[in-house]
């Protein structure tokens, strides 16, 4: 029994390493800065890019800030699907490619979240304690955004 799960556990581990081996593109910009379109678009005071900054440009901009953590397989994997994700349902970096339509829908839809304690997502304040809106902060990213929608 005991030559049993060591086996098991080798195989695991080797397992563990060789996934290591997978590590996907990083969601960074290269060579240039990073634009932020949606911030200057809209002319954001300081306190909003920063609340933008910490809890929302990771998963929905062209640059993501990577922990060390980033770099260890099953979690590199997890991330990128999660920053995919949120890329592809709104991308900031690609906000004045949005019509307007589009952005009035975007804008909603950030309210609706943002109220409804929907973002940042569970999953990413767990690990990112700082990305969590605190009360002010959902007040004032509120209060702009409708300042900006009419």
């Amino acid at each position: 029994m005991k030559k049993l799960v060591k086996k098991v556990l080798l195989t695991l581990f080797a397992l563990f390493l060789l996934i290591q081996l997978y590590q996907p593109a990083r969601n960074i910009h290269e060579g240039q800065a990073p634009s932020d379109g949606f911030s200057s678009f809209y002319k954001a005071p300081k306190n909003i890019q920063n609340i933008l900054q910490n809890s929302c440009y990771d998963c929905h901009s062209n640059n993501t800030n990577y922990p060390a953590y980033s770099y260890i397989q099953p979690a590199r994997y997890l991330m990128e699907k999660h920053i995919k994700e949120g890329k592809e349902e709104l991308n900031f970096d690609e906000w004045t490619t949005y019509s307007v339509r589009k952005q009035r829908n975007k804008l909603n839809g950030i309210i609706e979240q943002i109220e409804g304690d929907k973002m940042p997502l569970d999953s990413y304040i767990l690990l990112h304690k700082n990305a969590k809106l605190s009360g002010e902060q959902k007040v004032e990213m509120i209060n702009w955004l409708n300042l900006i929608q009419k």
